[in-house]
């Protein structure tokens, strides 16, 4: 037991310290190793942080290159404008010293021309006072009289011209008081019969569009002036878009196309939607409102007269004239007149009162188409084959050719017409002709224009400083463009009489189009 014991003891005596120097051991080492890993930790923050400094670092190069060369570019840029600018301005002091020294030169050669006239001059005077003094001695040696004897023979003879030139004007004289007598009765007579003219709508070569507000104009305009520049293609009528407030101004001397445009832009600014495809669907939405419109005119025209019985298509050639105008006076309300006029007259002379109407109401029929192309013949001549196509009376046919007094009359109702249509045509303030010369100036160029091979549609704007013609793709190619647009200059120039210049534009525009089924 005891010696179990001492065993024991010597035991936890060698075991211990052995034990405690393990355990210190242990322990060292795992410091040891605690140690080592908070450094490599340390190592590897401090790597990291460098890491990204570095990356920061090389950011922020970067950015300051970035702004360096932004900054550079910006003012390379600067430089060229500037630079450019500059270069232009040289070029137009440039220009204009050349202009100047152009004039000058011009004006010294002026100078000298004058110069050289007037020397001239002088010695022509000279050499004419030198044959004159000859003369007169040729002419008292040859009829052995003096001057003053030539002078009093001369007067004896202009005195009796004098005499026979007064008569003649004493003559026409009454003659033109006679006429001037005349016409003053016309004039009252018109009055007289004022009662019965109808009202007559001022027409005009401009319609004006309201807008909602100034930025419907920019709208109408589009992007790069495509909307404007498609609707004036299509309706051939000139937008003028100024600082008028809140309004744009379509000018054209085709009532028709004006017509057109107008309802056209007024259905796209309710619409909202403007681009060209449905300005395309407006004008042509707007062309069948405008059919329809001269159709119900005619109708109106018929019934207000009252004539019955009218063939549907005279019906339709009726409300073109509402479109139309002679002199500046509307075609339509003016035979609505001359109707009535012929009407109130054949009442009082014992005529049929119906065909006199009938022929008033039709008596400038020819002028609903004489503008169509492929027509020809004054709008007399036209009116009278219409009124044969469509099985009109010979009175009425009579009454139609004989109104200006290209034929005889043949019956009252032809005289009462010619009359009638005086009485409207005169009636003070129905016509103006200073308008009527400028739109037939401008038929005459979309005419001209028209007759050259290619062209498929032409419409005269700006006041007919412009006429803006359309070519068909497939004929007339852009190298064409350039003979035709010259071709047509040379046969405008040769063929009107126009103040200032006249500016020929083409437009080549070839479209491609399928169905999606």
């Amino acid at each position: 037991m005891v010696a179990i014991i001492i065993a024991v003891v010597i035991t936890l005596v060698v075991v211990a310290p052995v034990t405690l120097a393990i355990a210190n051991s242990i322990h060292k080492k795992q410091d040891a190793e605690t140690i080592s890993g908070a450094q490599e930790q340390a190592r590897r923050i401090i790597d990291e942080a460098v890491t990204e400094a570095q990356a920061k670092k090389r950011e922020a190069l970067l950015e300051a290159k970035e702004d360096s060369l932004k900054t550079k570019n910006d003012l390379e840029k600067e430089i060229r404008e500037r630079r450019a600018e500059v270069q232009r301005s040289e070029n137009r002091i440039l220009q204009r010293e050349e202009n100047i020294d152009k004039k000058s030169d011009a004006l010294a050669r002026r100078e000298r021309s004058l110069h050289d006239r007037e020397q001239n001059i002088e010695k022509a005077r000279e050499e004419v006072a030198q044959l004159n003094a000859r003369r007169l001695q040729e002419l008292e040696r040859i009829s052995g009289l003096t001057s003053e004897q030539a002078k009093e023979y001369l007067l004896k003879t202009v005195e009796e011209d004098v005499k026979i030139d007064a008569a003649k004007i004493v003559k026409e004289s009454v003659a033109q008081a006679k006429d001037e007598a005349n016409k003053r009765v016309r004039e009252i007579v018109v009055t007289a019969i004022q009662k019965c003219a109808v009202d007559h709508v001022a027409e005009a070569t401009i319609s004006v569009v309201q807008l909602p507000n100034d930025d419907m104009k920019g709208r109408i305009i589009g992007r790069e002036g495509r909307n404007i520049r498609t609707l004036e293609t299509l309706t051939g009528v000139e937008l003028i878009i100024d600082d008028t407030p809140e309004a744009v101004v379509l000018s054209a001397f085709d009532p028709v196309r004006r017509e057109i445009a107008k309802i056209a832009l007024e259905r796209l600014i309710v619409d909202g939607r403007i681009h060209p495809a449905r300005i395309e669907e407006m004008v042509e939405k707007a062309s069948r409102e405008v059919d329809n419109a001269m159709k119900e005119a005619g109708e109106a025209a018929a019934i207000e007269v009252g004539t019955h019985g009218l063939h549907p298509d005279l019906i339709k050639l009726l409300g073109r004239m509402k479109y139309r105008t002679s002199y500046g006076q509307n075609a339509l309300q003016h035979s609505i007149e001359v109707a009535q006029l012929s009407g109130l007259l054949a009442q009082e002379v014992g005529v049929d009162v119906r065909v006199a109407k009938r022929a008033g109401l039709l008596h400038d029929l020819g002028k609903a188409i004489d503008h169509q192309e492929g027509i020809t013949g004054t709008h007399v001549q036209i009116g009278v084959e219409l009124a044969k196509k469509y099985k009109e009376s010979p009175v009425v046919v009579n009454a139609i050719a004989a109104h200006h007094g290209d034929v005889e009359p043949e019956s009252l109702v032809a005289w009462i017409v010619a009359a009638a249509d005086a009485i409207s045509a005169a009636r003070p303030g129905a016509r103006r002709e200073s308008l009527e010369a400028y739109t037939e100036r401008l038929q005459q160029l979309e005419d001209i224009t028209k007759e050259f091979k290619g062209v498929d549609n032409a419409y005269a704007i700006q006041a007919g400083r412009e006429i803006r013609v359309s070519v068909v793709p497939e004929q007339i190619s852009d190298a064409d463009m350039v003979l035709l647009a010259r071709n047509i200059a040379k046969r405008i120039e040769s063929e009107l009489d126009y103040p200032g210049q006249i500016k020929v534009n083409l437009v080549r525009e070839s479209r491609v189009s399928d169905v999606a089924k």
